[in-house]
């Protein structure tokens, strides 16, 4: 039973000396949202392009559901590339209606399927312009309803965000959730950390051409989590700065946030802060995606 499930095991890429991927290896599950990031040249287009065929590997491999990936499994995937694809004189509903019957859907079924998905994607009242005609950023809404016409099992997107206003992003990130609840494998490349950030499940760094972390968000939050915490009670919060065991970031008032150099330090801060008055809350800290990528990367 075909599931999506894409695997890369140790795939390397070199262009004469030059070595682009070294041991490239990371997974896209079925129902998760996979962001990409890497810095301009890190590898992510062109390991993008080797999972759908476009170029060749010098080694490793791509498989899907334990097995090598054919032509005839790629007929099933999704592809938006970062560059425009789409023919700029057909009108939108025209063209998309056209990739779906390339895919074998009759003329009423593809018809159909484009309406219904750029009307999703707020393109429903543009759906007899001509793409020339549409802003950037609708063109790219034309371009991800290209790629998902098919309903495809694997979903591999260059850069999706590109161009997209805030409440745009939240349009495409709505349908892109969706896929993936159905069970599309989704794979997206992005240097908009704060969206990749929101909509992934799991993450992969690539910098140099190496994989430099790669896992659930949530692993990656734990693994690189500093021990720091915050503070917000009613009383002054002053006091910490004269504690053992621990080193104030920051501080106004009773919110106070500051690095610890145990747990049970931290919980001795907790507990001594409840002794002056009210807490709010305690919290440990997370690190955002942009100072893991920052930490991953050096």
């Amino acid at each position: 039973m075909t599931t999506g499930l894409l695997d890369l095991t140790g795939v390397t890429k070199s262009y004469g000396s030059r070595r682009v991927l070294d041991d490239v290896s990371f997974r896209v599950a079925p129902g998760r949202l996979t962001g990409f990031v890497g810095g301009n040249g890190a590898g992510k287009t062109t390991t993008m392009r080797i999972v759908l065929g476009v170029l060749a590997s010098d080694g490793g491999s791509v498989q899907l559901d334990g097995r090598a990936v054919t032509d005839a499994d790629r007929r099933h995937f999704g592809y938006m590339p970062e560059e425009r694809g789409l023919y700029p004189k057909m009108k939108v509903l025209e063209q998309v209606t056209y990739l779906a019957r390339l895919h074998g859907f009759s003329k009423g079924d593809a018809a159909a399927r484009g309406e219904a998905l750029l009307t999703e994607l707020g393109l429903g009242e543009r759906l007899h312009d001509a793409i020339e005609a549409l802003s950037l950023g609708n063109q790219q809404r034309a371009q991800i309803a290209a790629a998902l016409v098919h309903d495809p099992e694997v979903l591999i997107l260059d850069e999706p965000f590109s161009g997209l206003d805030p409440l745009a992003v939240d349009v495409v990130a709505g349908v892109l959730q969706a896929r993936a609840a159905q069970g599309c494998s989704i794979l997206f490349s992005s240097h908009q950390l704060d969206v990749v950030e929101r909509l992934c499940d799991d993450l992969v760094i690539i910098a140099g051409g190496t994989i430099r972390a790669s896992g659930s968000r949530e692993d990656l939050r734990a693994r690189h989590a500093s021990p720091r915490y915050e503070l917000v009670s009613d009383a002054d919060a002053g006091w910490i700065r004269s504690e053992p065991g621990v080193s104030v970031v920051d501080f106004e008032g009773g919110t106070a946030v500051f690095d610890a150099d145990s747990a049970d330090d931290a919980q001795r801060i907790l507990r001594t802060a409840l002794g002056h008055g009210p807490v709010r809350s305690f919290a440990p800290q997370h690190p955002s995606l942009a100072q893991i990528f920052k930490e991953v990367i050096q």
